[in-house]
């Protein structure tokens, strides 16, 4: 069975890091964008992330072109954006396609996992999915959702 360890992808910095390293925490993987109106969730995915991590909660952030290109910078420019703007400590990724024949393997997964209004597609930016403990998706929610309307879903998958 496949889980959220089977998967690496590059950070921010240019290094492979597994997937693997974040099996027995609850994870929250977000395909992000620097100048998309739902931009302002960095902040309240910073919060979640400071709030439960020592629980262990984890946010991890994909910045992704993909919508509108409201992620047209590179890797410095999206990290410097997040710690300045929204003071961003949760791990960030180097860019990534959530959809289409080039869509990293993890967003292959995880929409196959659990699909959403448009099937198994991103429907646009800030797009969540919660992974368990054990490696497994949990639940997908849509852009349009706050990260504080999270929290309940976090805290059950983090009390199990």
């Amino acid at each position: 069975m496949t889980t959220i360890a089977d998967f690496t992808a590059t950070t921010l910095g240019g290094d492979e890091q597994s997937l693997a390293d974040y099996l027995g925490k609850v994870v929250l993987v977000v395909n992000t964008a620097s100048k998309c109106g739902f931009t302002p969730q960095y902040a309240d995915l910073e919060r979640l992330y400071e709030q439960y991590a020592d629980q262990g909660l984890v946010v991890l952030g994909f910045p992704c072109n993909q919508f509108g290109h409201q992620e047209p910078g590179d890797e410095d420019e999206i990290g410097a954006f997040c710690e300045e703007n929204y003071g961003v400590t949760f791990p960030m990724f180097a860019k990534v396609d959530v959809n289409g024949s080039d869509a990293h393997p993890l967003y292959k997964w995880l929409r196959g996992e659990k699909g959403g209004v448009l099937g198994s597609a991103i429907k646009w930016n800030f797009t969540k999915f919660l992974v368990g403990r054990d490696g497994q998706v949990v639940d997908r929610y849509a852009s349009a959702t706050t990260p504080a309307k999270l929290a309940e879903p976090i805290e059950a998958e983090l009390a199990r």
